[in-house]
């Protein structure tokens, strides 16, 4: 009983995590294009809704399953105890921090108060997937 907690656990922290990696992925493209459109345009404004519900409706939810779940499983399975599970952590902590970034910078669009070139979102872009890299070979090969 408590192995098939943990299995239903684990595919719902799995799916959490594809969804908010998806999220995260998408709201910096977002932001590339954001950048283009002149402020108060309606095309501007069309990425402000898109941008504020990608965050509240997928990401953050996502984030949240995610280290729900991922607690749960951590304790658990006992992996809390495991190095490589103590650099995931701190990678998750780093992924979380750039969620933060993310948050803010939707509000500086919604605000028309954004500063960063394009260029820059293209190179935050890239953030979330060496993070998830980085995680992915910790927990599947363990290295540690």
């Amino acid at each position: 009983m408590a192995h098939d907690l943990y299995s239903w656990i684990k595919a719902l922290h799995v799916i959490a995590v594809i969804s908010w990696m998806a999220g995260m992925l998408y709201l910096p493209r977002l932001m590339v294009y954001h950048c283009a459109a002149e402020a108060g345009s309606v095309q501007s404004e069309t990425f402000k809704v898109m941008e504020r519900r990608l965050l509240k409706a997928i990401i953050n939810p996502a984030m949240i399953v995610t280290w729900l779940a991922g607690l749960y499983l951590a304790y658990a399975g006992g992996w809390y105890l495991a190095g490589w599970f103590h650099a995931k952590f701190a990678l998750v902590l780093v992924l979380s921090g750039f969620h933060g970034a993310l948050s803010r910078w939707v509000r500086d669009f919604a605000q028309d108060t954004n500063t960063r070139p394009a260029r820059f979102f293209r190179i935050a872009n890239e953030v979330p997937t060496l993070l998830m890299v980085g995680i992915v070979i910790l927990v599947v090969v363990k290295p540690f």
